[in-house]
């Protein structure tokens, strides 16, 4: 005897019952399907769909923001007058200069260790290694062997080194001279402005990375999409798409650290949680995409070149399991069927027999 379907007006609660199951279980088939045909009603389905063979991709769209990665605050070690203000917006490389203080350039250098002392003949640290590297790297190191002491070749070198900021050139790097940072930075904010007093308690100004990011925020029930790796899909401002992956959680408004420090991440306050991506194809983006909303769709889960009806198609059977009711000419037949994934209003389905344009019935909606 064929398995029978329970009464069509049951199936819209269904379809909201196998949307949140159908995507994490298989479905038992319980009779077999080769064996399953039944004669031929005398009313047809309410009304009737195709099988497709198609793409699912099981997601959710949010707003997003272009920024930029590892945003920190740079401090002043020591008192003094802002004479030249850092420019917001602009990205600074090696050797070149932040902001002025006291009408001297406060300069740039890579490393990761910050700027804590006076550096001078007789010091030895790892500071003193990162700094005569970057006096190689600007060209002032030659005869320099670079090393973790600073003695006489060092001092010569960044005597020839200060002669070309045209400042006093005595060979002592003071605390306040330098800010050491892992490679270029943006300037995110100019936090002190011309002729503010500045030192140990003030924000000078404020950076980050070269790389932009996309920064987005999903609900708390929602979590499961914030996992590292998520793939997404943005829709910029400026038309077109890029591709990225959710590289971490971030708090809605970075702690901010001391100078060469990394701003806090972690899970968000709230029923909220802020999502950092990192997009695929580089660190370049349009100037138009800057500024303006971005669309952010993380795919959950996805499978290619699957069988698909309605979600509405699907019939409980009285004997468990699920099936699609197969019209044929004037007949229909009722066969059982494995679900998988749910998105879009549509449902993965497989079983024997099944292909792509036969028709099916489904519930009105």
């Amino acid at each position: 005897m064929s398995p029978a379907p329970k009464r069509r007006r049951g199936l819209i609660a269904l379809a909201a019952a196998v949307t949140a199951t159908a995507a994490t279980a298989g479905v038992m088939i319980l009779t077999d399907p080769g064996k399953g045909a039944s004669a031929g009603k005398p009313k047809g389905p309410p009304t009737t769909t195709e099988i497709t063979r198609t793409d699912l991709v099981q997601s959710k769209t949010v707003d997003g923001k272009l920024d930029y990665a590892q945003r920190r605050v740079v401090k002043s070690p020591v008192e003094g007058t802002v004479t030249k203000a850092a420019t917001s917006g602009k990205t600074v490389s090696l050797g070149q200069r932040l902001y002025e203080r006291d009408a001297r350039p406060v300069t740039l250098l890579y490393g990761a260790t910050p700027m804590f002392r006076t550096m001078k003949v007789g010091a030895r640290g790892p500071d003193v290694l990162q700094l005569e590297r970057n006096l190689r790297d600007l060209g002032f190191g030659a005869g320099l062997y670079v090393d973790v002491r600073f003695d006489e070749a060092t001092k010569a070198a960044v005597k020839q080194w200060q002669k070309s900021l045209d400042v006093t050139s005595n060979g002592e790097i003071g605390q306040g001279d330098v800010v050491f940072q892992r490679g270029p930075v943006r300037v995110v904010s100019a936090d002190a402005a011309l002729a503010d007093s500045i030192g140990p308690d003030t924000k000078v100004l404020t950076v980050a990375s070269t790389k932009p990011v996309v920064r987005a925020e999903l609900d708390a029930a929602d979590g499961a999409l914030a996992a590292k790796g998520t793939k997404v899909e943005i829709a910029m401002p400026g038309g077109g798409n890029r591709r990225g992956k959710v590289s971490g959680v971030v708090t809605p408004e970075e702690s901010e650290s001391a100078e060469g420090g990394a701003a806090d991440s972690g899970g968000s306050s709230g029923d909220a949680i802020n999502v950092e991506i990192t997009l695929d194809d580089g660190a370049k983006v349009q100037e138009k995409d800057r500024q303006g909303t971005l669309r952010v769709k993380f795919v959950s889960e996805s499978r290619k070149d699957v069988l698909t009806v309605p979600v509405e198609a699907i019939v409980a059977l009285r004997e468990g399991g699920y099936g699609l009711e197969l019209v044929q000419g004037s007949k229909t037949r009722m066969v059982a069927v494995e679900t998988g994934l749910t998105a879009d209003g549509r449902i993965e389905v497989s079983g024997t027999g099944l292909a792509e344009g036969m028709k099916v019935g489904a519930a009105e909606q």
